[in-house]
């Protein structure tokens, strides 16, 4: 049975599809885990620099600096 050219059109764009090497992202793999980790920390980081230049209470900014300084070195481990 003879074949349309729609077909043999489709059979050729499948052959090269499938002759051409796929391509590789130059960037490393990335754990998808850990990086939702450290956008976590990132994020709780800006908010907590946010507080900090709003709060008034000095008690409250301390609070803010220590979390802060925590925050940034847990950033630092990730």
């Amino acid at each position: 049975m003879a074949r349309g050219w729609e077909s043999k059109s489709i059979e050729s764009q499948m052959e090269d599809r499938a002759s051409r090497p796929v391509p590789r992202d130059a960037a490393p793999a990335v754990d998808p885990k850990k990086a939702a980790a450290r956008r976590t920390v990132e994020l709780a980081l800006a908010r907590a620099e946010a507080d900090l230049a709003a709060s008034t209470t000095p008690a409250h900014r301390r609070m803010l600096e220590q979390a802060i300084t925590a925050l940034s070195r847990q950033l630092e481990s990730l």
